[in-house]
């Protein structure tokens, strides 16, 4: 199945609708630290394999890193495991380079 897709600002829309969705931060603790998108959890893309069990099936899990790179690659062995899962496009730059909030 094809790994969906969302633009910073319908991230931003959904968040506004939804603010307990599920979305993972896939950079490095000092990428995360650096700026982030508020209410984003870290989760290294190495800790994915280790830590998938901490994600909801059924619900959507939103992934997103500095540009889209990392978190298409988390979201296809995600899809592969049977989550539904949404890539940011663009990533955090792209969020920040929106005008969206960034939380640091």
């Amino acid at each position: 199945m094809p790994v969906s897709h969302v633009s910073p600002s319908e991230l931003a829309a959904v968040l506004a609708a939804d603010p307990s969705i599920t979305l993972i931060d896939v950079r490095n603790p000092d990428e995360y630290a650096a700026g982030r998108v508020p209410g984003a959890e870290l989760m290294p893309m190495h800790t994915v394999p280790v830590r998938v069990q901490d994600l909801p099936k059924g619900a959507p899990v939103y992934v997103v890193c500095h540009s889209g790179g990392r978190s298409m690659q988390v979201c296809a062995w995600l899809d592969n495991q049977g989550y539904d899962v949404v890539n940011v496009d663009g990533g955090t730059a792209a969020w920040a380079m929106g005008g969206h909030p960034v939380e640091r």
